[in-house]
């Protein structure tokens, strides 16, 4: 598959994405504690979770790591509205500390979705930890408890986001300039 066209313009540097990664594990360790379950959404959030996880590690937790695959793009730039389960849990989270991760909180559908599922299998607490806050896109009203940036009403790549599966290996946050529409 060819790679779409078009520019990506910088948003938020990879410095600026370490050195507020490390602040939100700071956070979360003084906020939540050391006994913790990070649940990842794939795809777009695992850079994000992974340098995470070490910041978290370097801030005294020992979080243990599970992944949900959940979709609702397809290969477009706008969400269907339809949350799909690819990947569900594989650990239990009864009585758990979650720290639900992802990419983009934008329409808020996915993670209500994700939040709702945690809890109903008996989480003890569901926290949500986003790297972007699109708030110009929610159609459901979510709060994420930790933000890494407020995001603007643009089609973001790099650092785990992506277009059709292209630009997730970019070291930084970008603008997609004219996405095609799908």
């Amino acid at each position: 598959m060819t790679p779409p066209s078009g520019e990506v313009r910088t948003l938020f540097s990879e410095a600026e994405i370490s050195t507020r990664v490390d602040q939100i594990a700071r956070d979360v360790a003084d906020r939540i504690g050391a006994d913790l379950l990070v649940v990842a959404i794939l795809k777009g959030s695992f850079v994000f979770t992974a340098d995470l996880i070490r910041a978290l590690h370097r801030a005294g937790v020992r979080p243990q790591i599970d992944f949900m695959q959940l979709a609702s793009y397809g290969m477009g730039t706008e969400s269907s509205g339809q949350i799909e389960v690819i990947r569900d849990l594989t650990d239990p989270v009864e009585g758990r500390d979650v720290l639900l991760v992802d990419d983009i909180l934008d329409s808020g559908r996915t993670l209500s979705f994700a939040r709702d599922r945690l809890l109903r299998t008996g989480a003890r607490r569901v926290q949500l930890c986003v790297l972007l806050d699109k708030q110009a896109r929610r159609v459901q009203q979510v709060d994420a408890d930790f933000v890494g940036f407020e995001c603007p009403d643009e089609f973001i790549v790099g650092y785990g986001l992506d277009h059709a599966n292209f630009y997730r290996e970019l070291p930084f946050i970008g603008v997609l300039e004219d996405p095609p529409r799908v």
